[in-house]
């Protein structure tokens, strides 16, 4: 199949690019490569996929993988109408899986713009790219931010969603809605994925478990919001993408009344503490963390915990990676990878 992957640079998206090349299908892959976190890491990421940084160009082009014949890169904005009505206008996809947006609770506390442009202009180009020449499949990224600070758990796919406690998750309810729309107007299918704490290999600098690791390394003190009572179903990034590349294989499936339009909880089911993923995280790298107690921080949530029942039963999907073994995997690609002294 032929694939666009938006977000390719990103933690996801390159996982999930790499993931869908190793399987034989083609891949347009695109990403703006911003700022928001360090440049270098996503230049690193793209190298992986055969795209070395001195290629990649400012103006809309093509990138030829060095790596895989089956890989093409586009440096682009979501927002950039024109650019992406050429992607879809030049290229038959048989699915778009959506991973690209502006991401971080914190952030958009500051700069709100960037969600607006990025997750709601450039969602909307790429439904319209979709709706224009007919793509079978839209597959996008939700978040589970969208069930805010509920106290209802597990979190369930049919749970009142509309009180976003941020506007990042603002931004992901308002794609549910959109892709909803879009699907019941234009007759194409749309499958939205609400990711619960994606951590692995190649993660985000901007992610707790990221900068916990650099400051113990660094014998710098960790930011312990709500002073530690926090919880998180965290899932390793193999599992996300198995779960990806099963709905890639088998096809939409509905879980709504909209037969064009599913929304599925995508994460391990077992929330963990934060202060035991901190003890986990300080036994693998063999040194104890300083703490710096903090209150809760605005736009964030005490604890996130999903039901895969809807997932396990139309894709059978099984998270299968433990938290042990997800950080020790984490935390030896991150002193590969930085090689700290």
């Amino acid at each position: 199949m032929k694939i666009l992957v938006t977000g390719a640079a990103g933690f996801i998206g390159y996982h999930l690019s790499l993931s869908l090349l190793k399987s034989g299908h083609h891949v347009i892959g695109l990403d703006n490569i911003n700022d928001y976190y360090d440049v270098n890491l996503k230049f690193a990421r793209l190298l992986e996929l055969g795209i070395p940084e001195d290629k990649i160009k400012d103006d809309y082009n093509y990138t030829q993988s060095t790596a895989y014949e089956n890989f093409k890169f586009i440096k682009c904005n979501l927002e950039d109408t024109v650019t992406i009505s050429n992607v879809f206008q030049t290229n038959k996809f048989d699915i778009v899986c959506n991973l690209a947006a502006q991401a971080g609770v914190r952030y958009s506390l500051e700069h709100p713009d960037k969600y607006i442009n990025s997750n709601i202009v450039g969602f909307f180009n790429i439904l319209e790219g979709c709706k224009t020449i007919k793509v079978p499949h839209l597959i996008y990224a939700s978040s589970s931010s969208v069930y805010g600070n509920s106290t209802t758990t597990p979190f369930k796919t049919s749970d009142f969603t509309d009180s976003p406690v941020s506007l990042y998750a603002a931004t992901k309810k308002s794609n549910e809605l959109m892709a909803h729309t879009y699907s019941h107007l234009y007759d194409f299918k749309t499958t939205g994925l609400r990711f619960f704490t994606v951590y692995g290999p190649w993660g985000r600098p901007d992610m707790a478990y990221f900068k916990f690791t650099k400051a113990i390394l660094k014998n710098e003190s960790i930011p312990v919001f709500n002073n530690g009572q926090l919880e998180r179903d965290f899932t390793y990034i193999d599992d996300i993408i198995g779960g990806i590349n099963k709905i890639v294989e088998k096809g939409f499936i509905s879980n709504s009344e909209n037969s064009n339009n599913a929304i599925y909880n995508i994460g391990n089911g077992k929330p963990v503490k934060l202060m035991d993923f901190i003890a986990i995280l300080e036994k693998e790298l063999n040194k104890k963390a300083t703490y710096n107690m903090l209150p809760m921080q605005d736009g964030d949530v005490y604890k996130t915990w999903t039901d895969i029942e809807e997932l396990k039963e139309n894709y059978n999907y099984l998270p299968a990676i433990d938290i042990e073994f997800g950080i020790h995997q984490f935390a030896k690609w991150y002193t590969s990878f930085f090689k700290p002294l």
